[in-house]
């Protein structure tokens, strides 16, 4: 039996399936929209996701909109112990957008992969190579994209 969802919660997801408002505080544009306080829709979505009705929410970078004509993949071999710390390394680059850990295979032994956005390849090259050094991981390999594709979500509770 699917789990019941509100029709203030419907409405909530409905608002931030959308891009957010470009502002200081974007859930207090969306709050006043519904009618509701911004606290009660931080309360409302955290009640969602606890509840494993909401998935996620992630941010799409547009890269080429925002001055970046280059990005990489980097594909790292990282023991399984080192990961973790590897990862938050990572994480505190702002050339990086995202990373992630997925599992390896007998023919792909890359373990945590990292989108380095960059000006040129240069810059990408640069910031895996910083990794590299900071972390002690010296195998890698940067796959760089050749187009940006289209992003979309999926979209809930749509009338059409």
């Amino acid at each position: 039996m699917a789990a019941e969802i509100s029709e203030l919660d419907k409405k909530i997801v409905k608002e931030i399936q959308e891009e957010l408002p470009l502002e200081r505080r974007p859930y207090q544009k969306i709050a006043d929209k519904l009618g509701i306080t911004e606290e009660e829709l931080l309360t409302r979505l955290n009640k969602l996701n606890d509840e494993g009705k909401l998935r996620r929410m992630g941010v799409i970078l547009y890269h080429r909109n925002s001055g970046y004509d280059f990005n990489g993949m980097v594909a790292w071999i990282v023991p399984p112990e080192k990961r973790e710390e590897a990862g938050q390394v990572m994480a505190t680059y702002d050339e990086i957008s995202h990373v992630y850990q997925r599992p390896t295979y007998p023919d792909w032994p890359y373990s945590l992969f990292s989108m380095v956005h960059g000006k040129s390849k240069e810059d990408v090259k640069a910031v895996a190579e910083d990794i590299s050094q900071k972390t002690g991981i010296n195998d890698y390999t940067i796959l760089y994209s050749t187009e940006e594709l289209k992003k979309v979500s999926m979209k809930y509770f749509c009338e059409d």
